[in-house]
């Protein structure tokens, strides 16, 4: 699924509401996927509808939901009983914002009865315009998880042209954990690691591309400062790509010794730099006809 694709369900006092948002969403841009119900008329459990929607959230198929019930709270008590799951009763334009910069909410939860439709309409907007704020609030978010069952992996790097080397590396850390986090240099930081004539793609695109990987749940943006970003993120595992020791790393990165390091050996043969010396000893930049 694309990163502009919402998820939405409702119980039978939402569906009116949810017929209104999902014309909204596709106006926005988004595409919406109804799950039900249709009918106003025929009561339904709204905790039905909140666990299939909370499922599809909660592992990654869709990155962000809403749900609709009179009030909402029925449907945000669900839907925040599943993993991965971050679900926010929203009922005021305040909330809309701070409960994605705070909490990098995923499940938007409306009350029909409660809030006005064209209130509704600018909470779901300004939901959607949002951003998660990252930097002290994954610290914090990282505490809602279970520790003695969620393992968080980091890794980092520039990732400038993807290439097997990479997805390799990205594949064997999320298998070492439950949630892997991949922090990206900027723009500023490659420049001043490889030169002025990098980076080939700019920081957003290259956090887009990281994003829509299966597997990676978070991309974050750090200026080249290791040691503050690990702090912010709070892993259980780093994972490197390269010909050094756990040990060596260890110290070269001032990783805490609470934290375990796992060294990835790099792929044979494949390395941006490698890329960018095979595109320029093309013969020719043009199409030849077939």
């Amino acid at each position: 699924m694309g990163e502009r694709t919402v998820v939405i369900a409702a119980d039978h006092n939402g569906v009116e509401l949810k017929s209104v948002l999902v014309n909204q969403l596709v106006e926005l841009g988004y595409d919406p996927i109804d799950l039900g119900p249709y009918d106003p008329g025929v009561s339904v459990d709204y905790v039905d509808y909140a666990k299939q929607l909370s499922m599809i959230v909660g592992t990654g198929s869709v990155g962000r939901g809403i749900l609709i019930c009179g009030t909402g709270v029925g449907m945000s008590i669900t839907a925040n009983r599943f993993p991965g799951v971050r679900a926010a009763l929203v009922h005021n334009l305040e909330t809309a914002p701070k409960c994605r910069e705070h909490n990098n909410a995923n499940v938007l939860c409306l009350g029909s009865w409660i809030t006005e439709v064209a209130v509704s309409k600018e909470i779901l907007e300004t939901w959607l315009q949002s951003k998660f704020g990252e930097g002290r609030h994954n610290k914090r978010l990282a505490k809602l998880d279970d520790p003695k069952t969620s393992k968080v992996v980091f890794t980092n790097g520039v990732f400038d042209i993807l290439h097997t080397g990479h997805i390799g590396l990205l594949e064997f850390s999320k298998n070492l954990g439950d949630r892997l986090v991949v922090a990206l240099n900027d723009d500023a930081s490659v420049r001043l690691l490889k030169g002025e004539s990098r980076p080939i793609n700019n920081e957003n695109d290259r956090k887009k591309l990281l994003s829509s990987i299966k597997g990676v749940d978070e991309v974050i943006l750090f200026d080249g400062n290791l040691p503050e970003i690990r702090e912010k993120v709070c892993p259980n595992i780093v994972v490197k790509g390269g010909e050094w020791s756990a040990d060596e790393v260890r110290k070269r990165d001032s990783v805490p010794n609470d934290v375990e390091v796992v060294i990835y050996n790099l792929v044979e043969d494949y390395s941006t730099t490698n890329v960018l010396k095979k595109i320029h000893n093309l013969e020719t930049w043009e199409k030849k006809d077939e």
